[in-house]
């Protein structure tokens, strides 16, 4: 559980069988108790993050050996290709960059 929110259905039926108030929400509009209660897979599921940091690492790594190889065949790399490089290293810099501290 982190701030409230539950990621599992154990630790969910866990609470509800210690707190009267929350059966009592459940029994009244179950929809919304539930929706209230659920995390939310960005903030929950690790593996999201992790699956689009390895995908834009892979598309930057894809197009330097891509361009590396062209090179050494004596051809331009394409425009395309430089583009979708340079979004995906944007996207991993901003993904990997510390988000500033608010005061």
């Amino acid at each position: 559980m982190a701030n409230g929110k539950y990621q599992y259905v154990e630790s969910l039926a866990a609470r509800v069988t210690q707190d009267a108030n929350l059966q009592q929400q459940l029994r009244n509009d179950p929809v919304t108790a539930l929706q209230n209660l659920a995390a939310p897979p960005l903030q929950s599921d690790p593996w999201i993050y992790r699956i689009v940091v390895a995908a834009l690492g892979l598309a930057v790594v894809g197009v330097v050996v891509a361009a590396a190889v062209l090179a050494g065949m004596d051809k331009k790399s394409p425009e395309g290709m430089i583009a979708i490089g340079s979004a995906a290293a944007g996207a991993l810099a901003g993904l990997l960059a510390p988000s500033p501290v608010s005061r």
